[in-house]
């Protein structure tokens, strides 16, 4: 059996050169290689090419490096968490390519997997699909991904033994494990060592072949950012956002496999009991979602797509990225509830690029409107300058075209039946004047649930 060596951090960064492109785990700073990171940033290497879900948080991870002009450009799904980021993409002191965040998984699969690339139906239609190949297959448009690998590879894995085999913690699986196969020097930072034998073969995520160096280096609060502690999550409740999560939440049926999108969504998370009988899935890796817990960080608990602690309810799952998107776009995600700013009379969605700011975060939203089985989207009925969400075409970059399945606002519910947005349902204290007024879209009026849409 051979022997992966063991590394400094400062002698690992050594292997990183001058105009490489790296591969580097983690969603959020969960499963980041910060030791390896830190240890990069005190070099005078330049020029890299950037390939993670989000470039660290200011002046954490890669974030350092980016701080230090490092980077010359960055490929990811989610860069709008460090504003740093935002301001060097603004400023152009580095390119930036946006990819939905299960594309970036994929094709980081496939780059491992010696694939050239591969077809997807996310992003079909939008923005991110401009110059790409599309085909239509099966009556459904597919757009082109070409698969991505690295010179090298930076991981961040729970333990390892002296063969370099791999164990990754609750949801710091997330992109580690693909891009542990996707690189031609494999870097990974591990909490513990133990000797070849000591681990159970039927838990080992990464085999030992794929690893070429190991770094023991710890975990600490500082290199888990906004993660380290639930006391960082902020949710805005008041009635009317808490009426719209609980009209949501009667949408749901026992078993479904539901996804729950930030803001108004995160907070049907908080209704749901377990006589509801509802799975919830997270996209960073993790089936059998719980509630926050009380205290305690990522040292401690699993933490969801909101980069929240949350804890595991019995049954719960791990799993990589590309696995969580693989459920999504192969359908085994029942439900998704998402926020949004925009829905037109088509179904199409406009949910990730928030006006006057930059396109510079679709994290898992595309996937996940256009593979979930039933699309329901909460949002305030108008923008805080009064004007209409709900709309004759969107005007925003759009998310996923034809998707949604049920809007429900503060004002009323709508869902396209037989192709047609209709206004089946009123919230309380709303009129169907109030909601005519408000609505630029066209849509039927539907008397199925009561005489609430009677006018």
């Amino acid at each position: 059996m051979k022997q992966a060596p063991q590394l400094t951090a400062e002698t690992a960064a050594k292997f990183v050169k001058s105009g490489d492109t790296i591969l580097v785990g983690g969603f959020g700073m969960t499963g980041n290689p910060t030791n390896l990171l830190h240890a990069l940033a005190e070099t005078d290497i330049h020029d890299l090419t950037y390939i993670a879900n989000n470039v660290g948080e200011a002046g954490l991870g890669g974030g350092r490096l980016l701080r230090n002009g490092q980077i010359k450009k960055a490929i990811g799904s989610f860069f709008t968490s460090n504003r740093e980021a935002v301001a060097a993409a603004q400023s152009g002191a580095i390119d930036f390519e946006l990819l939905p965040q299960g594309s970036l998984a994929e094709a980081i699969r496939a780059g491992g997997a010696g694939l050239g690339g591969f077809f997807t139906p996310t992003a079909a239609g939008t923005a991110l699909a401009a110059g790409r190949e599309t085909k239509v297959i099966d009556g459904k448009a597919y757009v082109f991904q070409p698969a991505l690998r690295g010179n090298v590879a930076l991981l961040r894995a729970w333990q390892a033994d002296e063969a370099g085999n791999l164990v990754y913690r609750m949801t710091e699986n997330n992109f580690n494990q693909a891009m542990a196969m996707a690189a031609d020097l494999v870097l990974a930072e591990v909490e513990e060592i133990v000797p070849v034998g000591a681990l159970d073969p039927n838990i080992i995520h990464t085999p030992g072949c794929f690893v070429d160096y190991l770094v023991q280096a710890p975990v600490t609060l500082e290199g888990l950012g906004s993660s380290a502690s639930v006391a960082a999550s902020s949710k805005k409740v008041d009635p009317a956002r808490m009426a719209m999560a609980e009209r949501a939440l009667a949408e749901l049926r026992p078993g479904d496999v539901v996804n729950l999108g930030v803001g108004i969504p995160t907070l049907v998370a908080d209704l749901i009991t377990p006589a509801h009988g509802i799975i919830l899935h997270t996209e960073n890796g993790m089936l059998g979602v719980g509630p926050e817990p009380a205290s305690g960080g990522a040292l401690d608990y699993p933490i969801n797509a909101g980069k929240i602690p949350v804890t595991a309810l019995p049954g719960a799952s791990y799993f990589d990225s590309a696995t969580s998107f693989a459920m999504i776009r192969g359908g085994h995600v029942n439900v998704a509830i998402m926020g949004g700013l925009q829905v037109d009379e088509a179904g199409n969605l406009a949910n990730w690029a928030v006006p006057g700011k930059p396109l510079l975060g679709v994290g898992g939203a595309m996937d996940l409107a256009s593979g979930a089985e039933r699309l329901i989207i909460t949002m305030e009925h108008t923008t805080r300058d009064g004007e209409a969400k709900i709309v004759p075409s969107c005007t925003l970059p759009l998310t996923a075209t034809c998707a949604v399945d049920v809007v429900i606002t503060d004002l009323a519910v709508f869902r396209f039946l037989d192709g047609q947005l209709t206004l089946t349902e009123l919230l309380p204290g709303a009129t169907l004047d109030e909601v005519r007024a408000k609505t630029t879209a066209r849509f039927a009026e539907s008397h199925r649930h009561s005489d609430n849409v009677s006018g």
